[in-house]
């Protein structure tokens, strides 16, 4: 990637001593630690940050005397404002505060500074150098060293994972609250973020990666906030809604994403990937491990429902229905995943190739378990199965080929 390919997408480097950054703390009523921690990070900011810098407290209709004491720090200390929004949320104090910037770094951080902040100049620099567009702060990441109870960590662990399968991100931790972004990367994805509380962080964090932008991780040391007034089981009903809403706006193409994806997304290398295989062309590789890893799952998944049909139908209807519904399920799974296809565009023809593929494969496997059964009356399940699993092989290869081909004039 050139210089000049960075500096046209605004990812030019910044001197670290003319590099601007603004960090946001959201608070509502935290009157009693508000004070010890803007000291702190103001005393941390001064003496460790090469950059210029601004701190802005961001009140959430507070109903104590958070406002006020806020209002008291700004005029007390350097490099300290407030902002005061009238409705609660920490998504809409960030997407206000963050979109209203002229720094070139937007952050974030909570008021209880879990977060230890020597992390903050690792989460920083990536940015102000160009070389990644989001920085993440991760619990989860290897090298992190985290204190919390049991009951947190596996809400954490499970809501990330929930992330994964459904919605296939790369990021470890969705939720650390650390965060900060290119400015620039800010103005574009913002306004796409609907969420305006717990789910934000997630939300703009998956628009990010499904735009093509560099997500860093900065492995941190976190210590739980034991007095957090957060009400967990509400936050991760909201969370679940979210990612189904998401899910949804994605897979629809509700969500603008492939438009903002040719803006922002980093220039292809022009130089071959590693791992590229010489005459293959240009993402088959990547499109086979894909499609193979998704056949994997679709075998086992079919494999348990004939045999479980098994024990209620005969071989031929168990077949049929196993392989029905893993089929319509394998063709939505690649159409995402493997080839990229969001969006309704070319959706009635692609499921009509899969059901296609479903005919052929149908015929391989009821072909197949038509010969065993001829050639031996009483053949064993296993011996069905295996039958079964080798017509299904070639059946895949069939499958592959003909996504590929009416997948590869999608938009």
């Amino acid at each position: 990637m050139t210089l000049a390919d960075d500096t046209a997408r605004g990812r030019h480097p910044l001197p670290a001593r003319l590099a601007s950054v603004e960090i946001v703390i959201p608070v509502y009523n935290e009157a009693a630690d508000l004070e010890r921690s803007i000291r702190r990070l103001t005393g941390f900011l001064d003496d460790a940050l090469p950059y210029r810098h601004q701190v802005t407290i961001a009140d959430n209709a507070s109903t104590d005397d958070t406002l006020a004491i806020a209002q008291r720090l700004a005029v007390e200390l350097d490099g300290v404002r407030v902002v005061h929004l009238d409705a609660k949320g920490r998504g809409r104090a960030l997407k206000q505060t963050w979109l209203a910037s002229d720094a070139d770094v937007v952050a974030y951080m909570d008021v209880d500074l879990s977060t230890d902040l020597t992390a903050l100049l690792p989460l920083l620099a990536p940015l102000v150098s160009g070389h990644s567009d989001v920085a993440i702060g991760s619990r989860l990441a290897r090298g992190s060293r985290v204190i919390r109870g049991p009951k947190r960590e596996f809400i954490s662990r499970t809501y990330n994972l929930i992330l994964r399968g459904a919605l296939a991100v790369s990021f470890s931790d969705a939720q650390c609250g650390f965060k900060a972004m290119r400015a620039d990367v800010a103005q574009r994805l913002l306004p796409l973020v609907e969420d305006t509380n717990w789910f934000f962080d997630t939300e703009l964090l998956v628009l990010a990666q499904r735009s093509g932008l560099r997500i860093h991780e900065v492995p941190v040391d976190w210590i739980d906030d034991p007095g957090t007034t957060v009400d967990i089981a509400a936050t991760a009903t909201e969370d679940l809604r979210g990612v189904w809403r998401l899910l949804r706006g994605l897979t629809t193409g509700r969500i603008p994403i492939g438009a903002v994806r040719a803006e922002l997304a980093r220039p292809p290398m022009s130089s071959p990937a590693v791992g590229a295989v010489a005459g293959v062309p240009a993402g088959l590789f990547g499109q086979l491990v894909r499609f193979g890893a998704i056949g994997v799952a679709s075998t086992v998944a079919y494999a348990v429902l004939y045999l479980l049909l098994r024990v209620v139908l005969d071989a031929q209807a168990a077949n049929l229905v196993a392989l029905a519904v893993t089929a319509v399920a394998n063709t939505a799974a690649n159409r995402v995943i493997t080839f990229g296809v969001r969006g309704s565009d070319g959706l009635v023809t692609h499921h009509a190739t899969g059901l296609l593929a479903f005919v052929v494969a149908l015929g391989l496997t009821g072909g197949s378990l038509a010969a065993l059964h001829l050639m031996v009356p009483d053949a064993a399940r296993w011996l069905e199965l295996l039958v079964l699993a080798v017509a299904n092989a070639v059946a895949t290869g069939v499958r592959f080929v003909a996504l590929k081909l009416v997948m590869a004039s999608s938009p």
